[in-house]
């Protein structure tokens, strides 16, 4: 299957007209932005350049994609979808970098035909694992550097899940219980087993909890993780420590009120010796259940449903618009559904302390000047030129592991409050005079 008609119909009937017309081969830029941030957030993480640069290079229309299109579009469109190659420059924000309100994420520079053909495509992979990325940053700053495991496969569709899995890892999960997430992009696949591997253990007698984690150790070794909650929760701890030994690795938890459990367990390990058993807890733990239970000595978290949802947020409101033909600057005049016309680039101005000051999105190639002692980074790069990738763009997950980890760094401390408010930092325009 190719990637070409992940699209909406109206991006081929649009192409159609401008064939028809002499309009199709006009230079343009179209941008990828946010005009707002869902609500309650502070801040977004960008996530889904490198998917999309790699589904860049495989769009193509086959033959059974034309046989699919004759039914509305004419012979001249057909032929020009049939050599279609992207030919124009990109630029944007990499990966992990934080981004605001009117932020020019991505930018797609060339006719309006071979740029309109790729709205839907650009759209449907930023505005998933954008939102997947930001509710998991949230959800790891509110860890304060605990593990974060990301398990939420059987919650979304599966190919979203592999998406997922690689946003949340971005974001700075520890890794995922996802294997296709492992063998695609390098996420940590972690797991061990459900209530259904203890339930297995019943005989006629009743259930054998302790079989279960004996067979559990015997297959994956004592530093694996053992859930004590399927039937009574000391009785789980006391069973899995006669199984184990006091070496265990770790106990989960799924259930029940998180934070009064993990205080008994903990003390009950203690008196077993197990002092170096972990706790991991999980069960509809979205950022604010996680926050709660900061002063709880849990270990790690299972995060599923809140994290491959965008914890409320399955989209992060991106748009892609048209704001320059042929060098003129054009731009939608609504109230409600504002843009700004022109190409754009963007700064990050911070402190000599490195918090962040304001975002400033200004005219492309014209910067503004920063005042000493204030600092200025740019942070649109380029990724594609002349339908190739840029050499030098780096997709390393480990990159942008580390540009999420600096930006939240960098963040005003209101801007890391999971209450809501105002964007952390504001994004100004400098006025295009042209």
């Amino acid at each position: 299957m190719t990637v070409a008609l992940l699209t909406d119909k109206y991006e081929l009937t649009m192409l159609a007209a401008a064939l028809r017309d002499g309009t199709a081969h006009r230079r343009t830029t179209f941008e990828v932005f946010a005009r707002r941030l869902p609500e309650g957030r502070r801040y977004g993480v960008v996530a889904g350049t490198a998917r999309f640069l790699e589904a860049l290079t495989q769009y193509r229309f086959d033959p059974a994609d034309l046989d699919l299109l004759r039914g509305f579009l004419d012979a001249d469109t057909l032929d020009y979808l049939a050599g279609y190659r992207f030919g124009g420059d990109i630029d944007g924000y990499p990966e992990g970098e934080l981004y605001f309100p009117g932020s020019p994420i991505l930018s797609v520079h060339g006719t309006f035909a071979e740029c309109v053909l790729l709205e839907t495509l650009v759209l449907s992979i930023f505005n998933h694992d954008t939102a997947i990325a930001s509710a998991a940053a949230r959800m790891a700053s509110a860890a304060q550097g605990r593990p974060m495991i990301e398990m939420g496969s059987r919650r979304t569709h599966e190919h979203a899940a592999v998406a997922a899995a690689r946003a949340a890892y971005l974001a700075g999960f520890a890794g995922s219980s996802n294997l296709e997430a492992q063998r695609r992009y390098g996420v940590p696949a972690l797991g061990t087993a459900a209530h259904a591997y203890t339930l297995l253990h019943t005989t006629a007698s009743g259930p054998d909890e302790q079989a279960a984690f004996r067979g559990q150790v015997a297959a994956l070794g004592t530093d694996t993780t053992l859930l004590v909650d399927t039937y009574d929760i000391t009785a789980g701890v006391a069973n899995a420590i006669a199984a184990a030994g006091p070496k265990l690795g770790a106990v989960r938890i799924d259930s029940g009120d998180l934070g009064v459990l993990a205080r008994q367990v903990r003390a009950q390990l203690d008196d077993l010796g197990a002092t170096e058993t972990k706790i991991v807890v999980s069960g509809d733990l979205d950022e604010y259940a996680i926050a709660a239970l900061r002063a709880e000595p849990v270990d790690s978290y299972g995060v599923g449903t809140s994290v491959v949802t965008g914890s409320g947020a399955p989209t992060a409101s991106m748009v892609y618009k048209l704001v320059e033909v042929d060098g003129m600057p054009v731009a939608k005049r609504s109230s409600s559904k504002e843009s700004h016309g022109g190409r754009k680039e963007a700064l990050r101005v911070a402190k000599a302390s490195g918090t962040i000051v304001e975002e400033v999105v200004y005219p492309y190639g014209k910067p503004p000047q920063i005042e000493s002692p204030l600092t200025a980074r740019k942070l649109t790069v380029p990724l594609v030129a002349g339908g190739k990738p840029v050499e030098g763009y780096s997709d390393d997950l480990s990159a942008a592991r580390e540009r999420v980890r600096a930006g939240l760094h960098s963040l005003p401390w209101d801007g890391l409050k999971l209450s809501r408010g105002e964007p952390a930092i504001p994004t100004r325009m400098t006025a295009d005079e042209r």
